[in-house]
This record gives structure tokens, C-alpha cells and sequence, in this order.
């Protein structure tokens, strides 16, 4: 099985290649990090994912992007990884928005922005939400595969 995916959705390049370095950093060895520059790209690769049976852990996405912002992006990221955790990034004046969204997009968390130092704001909030998603995650059974002589007493 493939290594479950993390995804990050920012438009502001600088952002999106920071959190992609401190996601990169602390979950690398576990998890596959994506990051995408707009809901709608991000959307596709959630379809592709689908389509591969490839499970996603995380979707970290940023409120406050042209066409698509954060909370509309994880409402319709919802319906295709229902069981993948959901966190919203925010500034401080959009926690209102970031309130409705946890009703809405039924989100799991948001996180202020700028959530450094990672160690002390980003990474316990993550580390909790992957946490739970591990517990309840149950990956597809692919079967079993006996490798043998058809005819052999060993293989049956």
C-alpha cells in the first residue's frame, strides 16, 4: 500500500512552499506531501488519488484563495475523502469565517497563520488530527496472493 497522502492548498507560493517544507519535515517518512496552488487543482488530484485507491490522511487548505476559498474546497473535498481530516488556515480576522466553516465543511480544526514556530502551533494540532485519522483508518483489503506449484502439497 502506498504511503497516505497530505495535502496543502495555498495560492500564495511562499506560503505554500513553507508549509510544504515544515509538513515535509516532521511527516515526511510517513505520509506523501502534496501541494496544490488552487482548490480546483487540488480537487483533480483528489480525483486521481480516488482512482488509484490511495488514501488521503489530511487536507490543509487555505480560506482566503481566488475562485474556490478554503471552507468550499473542503466541502467538496468532503465528498470524496469523507474520512480524511480536515484544517482550515486562517488569519485572525477571518475566525468567524473559520467558525461557520467548522458547521459547514465540518472541518477538525483551523490554525492561525503564521503557525510558527511549527513545534509549539502546527505540529500538536497535526499530530492529534493524524492521530485519530490512523485509529479509524482501515486500508483496503487486497487479498491474499499464495505463490507456489499449482500442485504442490506445500502451496495448499
Amino acid at each position: 500500500m502506498a504511503k497516505p497522502v497530505l495535502i496543502t492548498i495555498d495560492d500564495d507560493p511562499q506560503v505554500l512552499r513553507s508549509i510544504e517544507r515544515d509538513l515535509r519535515h516532521k511527516y515526511g517518512n510517513d505520509f506523501r506531501i502534496l501541494r496544490a496552488d488552487s482548490g480546483a487543482t487540488a480537487l483533480e488530484a483528489l480525483k486521481q488519488l480516488k482512482l488509484r485507491n490511495e488514501p488521503v490522511a489530511l487536507l490543509l487548505a487555505d480560506q482566503r484563495m481566488p475562485q474556490m476559498s478554503g471552507v468550499e474546497f473542503l466541502e467538496k473535498a468532503m465528498e470524496i475523502f469523507p474520512e480524511a481530516k480536515r484544517a482550515l488556515l486562517t488569519a485572525y480576522a477571518d475566525t468567524d469565517d473559520a467558525i461557520r466553516a467548522i458547521n459547514k465543511a465540518k472541518i477538525d480544526y483551523y490554525l492561525l497563520k503564521p503557525w510558527s514556530p511549527p513545534e509549539e502551533r502546527l505540529y500538536p494540532v497535526l499530530n492529534d488530527l493524524l492521530e485519530v485519522w490512523k485509529t479509524s483508518f482501515l486500508p483496503c483489503f487486497e487479498g491474499v496472493r499464495v505463490i507456489g506449484d499449482r500442485w504442490s502439497p506445500q502451496s495448499h
